[in-house]
């Protein structure tokens, strides 16, 4: 289950560890309101991480699937303990056991399912 291991290790104190559960060439596309970020390999993926600004954040997941190699996630973004909106998120597993590709959608504006 990497999605949930990248997310924790994103939300943790050294999100560069993240790059760890990435394949060499991995690809990405993360939308956000004001653009999206996408690249084609973990070193793309570590110019984003060195781009964004430390917060403190961390993804409440409420929804997990896994269908044969993909895994998906739902839940809310929070942000210094408010809720900040909501993601949708989608990772391609390799057969090393590492992400592929990934895919994830945010918006302040629209929750798919209700918080808890």
């Amino acid at each position: 289950m990497v999605l949930r291991e990248y997310m924790a290790r994103m939300d943790g104190q050294d999100p560069e560890k993240a790059l760890e559960l990435l394949e060499p060439d991995f690809r990405f596309l993360i939308a956000l309101p004001g653009g999206g970020r996408s690249g084609t390999s973990r070193a793309d993926f570590a110019g984003y991480l060195a781009g964004r600004n430390a917060v403190d954040r961390r993804h409440e997941i409420v929804r997990y699937s896994v269908d044969g190699d993909v895994e998906t996630a739902y839940g809310f973004v929070v942000d210094g303990g408010v809720t900040s909106g909501a993601f949708l998120s989608a990772v391609r597993v390799s057969p090393g056991g590492l992400m592929a590709r990934y895919q994830s959608f945010f918006t302040p504006d629209f929750d798919l399912v209700d918080r808890p």
